[in-house]
């Protein structure tokens, strides 16, 4: 380790002597400018990334001119390249693609100004992630791969500021504090995701401590009374809470883990149940928190290309062709019926089998068991609760996206307008609303009943919240590591990479899916990727079949698979990343290391993927039905499974 260091340091040495001399900004001004240097600020981004897209802001600084030009375009020349931009309330912003290190020479009328910039090469920007990737699966250890995969950004960053040795080095090791672990905190639904994930914790940890958590898994060993059916009724539970996948998430793994314990069912394995049913059913489901951010991207890629279809239209004739949400739901399900498992996955199981559940621990190595009176088992004092937030979640979607007109219009049919509502709504609040009234009523039937005094169910709350302080220091990471590669511009780099092929439209949704899958594993987002690769890939799609000679309808239909490979491919590299947030968040509900969960999961997202693309989105484009490709893919599923999974002994 003291070797890796020093090279470490010997390295960065070297790089600081042979980096390029950057010199200062300053101004060039004439008096007799319309525009005079004391009129214009000009702030370009902190770091500039070469061969993208980078946004510069004139500010005009005097009123006069303010109101003058307001509404007004005024003509900018960056280099010589004359770039008309519009005025707006005293700025001016357009958009300069800097492909060199050197001079950047910006003009309006005589105003000078002069910057000189050396542009960080595009390809680095999958460093950061992929060194974060590789030290988690490596050693098994997240949070030094998030803190170093971040650490590996930041410097990267500033060397190209031009910084020296050891002003770059602690400049970039601050920023991971000061600037994105702040950033990632300082953002709303983050922290909404945060209070949400505590106010689970606490909760479960006080229908545990109530016996309300024993009740329901007595309850449940009516039906679940083996492995498989425990597993079963896991796999039911996911599909039923099908409105958000986060919610999905907690609850489910929070709520079956005790019965996973009693039945000998691996943490791995109901995090993997847990997470392969979270984000699959919530993306193909019509009244989903997915459905409003989806829609959204779709309408904007229609008016790009001016294609005469409705958003929801589009989005209901895409649903056929997603194929890695529901053989992912499928392939869980078969897993389940044959009990047989591969990979990791089986040894996870086995090692389950021949364990004691007394001995299973969470994540933070301490036992879930608790003493409980037999006379305080009571189902209802946990089952309220969960069903306060599985409905409370339901009731906050409605009125948080609540339109009237939309309610109130008959010519809209009713599932689009609960489709329409859903996906207005803030989902955050609704999850953080009916979480804490899911809190409440559980304190109150808990002192109420008197099993626990007040302070004793504030004390279990408090100690529940700890138990998630592990998962968010994760979340927290993850979220800053997205940051770096927002900045970076790492989905622009991989979409760069792949999308500049001659490529025939046949294949383009397969190649999409794959596309979607590589950004979605890197930067570890589904909804992140699905913001790049909508507004970049829908027209790109239509322009390709319409050149190469598809009528309407040939082109439509490429569309719609274009549409489907971008939300399948996005899930797909989610549940494959160790830096995302939903793969996160089902090892903390399940109690499951979380490499240990990417490990075990990681075999069969990419088997599933495979079979996805292979006998689904390919034949698919070329116009074979899926009332084929879907048994198929079924068909395809099972026989691997029979071939290379081994049972695992039932109990």
């Amino acid at each position: 380790m003291k070797s890796f260091f020093k090279t470490l340091f010997l390295i960065l040495f070297i790089f600081n002597f042979i980096s390029s001399e950057v010199r200062a900004n300053y101004i060039i001004s004439s008096t007799d400018s319309v525009f005079l240097s004391k009129d214009i600020n000009v702030e370009f981004p902190k770091f500039i990334v070469k061969n993208v897209k980078t946004e510069i802001k004139l500010i005009l600084n005097n009123d006069k001119q303010k109101k003058y030009y307001n509404g007004k375009e005024i003509k900018v020349f960056v280099n010589g390249d004359l770039i008309k931009v519009k005025v707006s309330e005293g700025t001016a912003s357009f958009h300069y693609k800097f492909i060199s290190k050197g001079d950047v020479n910006i003009s309006v009328d005589n105003f000078r100004y002069k910057k000189y910039v050396n542009p960080i090469p595009l390809w680095l920007s999958i460093i950061p992630p992929l060194i974060a990737i590789i030290i988690a699966l490596l050693f098994k250890e997240v949070f030094s791969a998030l803190f170093i995969g971040i650490f590996s950004g930041t410097l990267i960053m500033f060397y190209f500021q031009g910084q020296s040795f050891f002003a770059g080095f602690f400049k970039a090791l601050f920023a991971v504090a000061d600037t994105y672990i702040l950033q990632s905190l300082n953002n709303s639904n983050h922290i909404s995701i945060i209070i949400f994930s505590m106010l689970i914790g606490g909760m479960v940890s006080l229908i545990t401590k109530n016996g309300g958590m024993r009740g329901v898994v007595n309850i449940f060993s009516k039906y679940a009374k083996t492995s498989r059916s425990g597993q079963f009724m896991t796999w039911l539970l996911g599909i039923a809470i099908f409105f958000d996948d986060y919610a999905n998430t907690l609850v489910v793994g929070s709520t079956m883990r005790p019965v996973a314990d009693k039945l000998k069912i691996s943490r791995e394995k109901l995090a993997y149940i847990v997470d392969s049913t979270a984000a699959p059913v919530a993306s193909i489901a019509f009244v989903t928190t997915w459905i409003g951010i989806e829609l959204s991207y779709i309408n904007d890629g229609i008016a790009s290309v001016g294609i005469n279809e409705s958003a929801y239209n589009v989005f209901i004739n895409s649903l056929n062709t997603r194929f890695y949400p529901v053989f992912a739901l499928i392939f869980v399900l078969i897993l389940i019926i044959e009990k047989r498992d591969f990979g990791p996955m089986f040894y996870a199981e086995k090692r389950a089998k021949v364990s004691k559940a007394s001995n299973l621990t969470n994540n933070n190595g301490n036992s879930d068991n608790v003493k409980i009176s037999d006379n305080n088992t009571k189902w209802f004092n946990a089952a309220i609760p969960v069903l306060i937030i599985i409905f409370g979640t339901i009731a906050g979607l409605f009125y948080t996206g609540w339109d009237s007109n939309v309610w109130n219009n008959d010519n809209i049919a009713f599932s689009t307008k609960l489709s329409t509502i859903i996906g207005g709504s803030d989902s955050y609040k609704s999850l953080i609303w009916s979480s804490l009234f899911g809190v409440f009523i559980a304190i109150l039937l808990t002192t109420g009943q008197r099993i626990l005094t007040l302070k004793d169910s504030i004390d279990s709350l408090i100690k529940g919240f700890k138990t998630m302080l592990t998962a968010i220091l994760i979340l927290i990471l993850a979220w800053s590591l997205a940051l770096v590669t927002e900045n970076m511009h790492t989905a622009d780099f991989i979409s760069q990479s792949l999308i500049n092929i001659n490529v025939s439209p046949f294949l383009l949704p397969s190649l999409t899916f794959i596309l979607a899958g590589l950004i979605s594993f890197a930067t570890g987002s589904s909804w992140g990727t699905m913001a790049v690769l909508y507004p970049l890939i829908l027209p790109a799609s239509w322009l390709i079949s319409k050149n190469y000679g598809m009528d309407y309808s040939e082109s439509l239909s490429i569309f719609y698979n274009v549409v489907s490979s971008i939300l399948a491919g996005s899930v797909l590299g989610d549940h494959c990343s160790p830096i995302s947030d939903t793969t996160i968040l089902s090892s903390l509900a399940s109690s499951c290391n979380h490499i240990e969960h990417v490990r075990t999961q990681l075999p069969y997202a990419v088997t599933v993927g495979c079979v996805s693309v292979i006998f689904g989105t390919i034949p698919s484009a070329y116009g074979v039905s899926s009332w084929i490709l879907f048994p198929v893919g079924f068909l395809v599923m099972y026989f691997i499974i029979k071939l290379f999974g081994k049972k695992v002994e039932i109990f």
